[in-house]
């Protein structure tokens, strides 16, 4: 995954892209992680594995919004 500070350098036209991506791989997460707990027989450590990487989208997809996201100055 790509550091903050690299934000900077990229074009709103590269970040929407990855933006897509990282909302897909967040879904994506989520359906495994669901799939997961509900057969019951999941490995506990994948499964905390699969939520910490899932958070760290998380902050990729919010700090991607609000570089995004014209300041409006009321």
């Amino acid at each position: 995954m790509n550091a903050p500070n690299d934000l900077a350098m990229k074009t709103d036209e590269v970040l929407r892209v990855e933006l897509e991506v990282f909302k897909r791989e967040h879904r994506d997460l989520d359906e495994a992680i669901r799939a997961l707990t509900e057969r019951g027989t999941s490995d506990q450590l994948t499964v905390q594995r699969l939520k910490k990487r899932k958070l760290r989208l998380k902050d990729m997809i919010a700090m991607i919004e609000d570089r995004l996201t014209p300041d409006i100055i009321a």
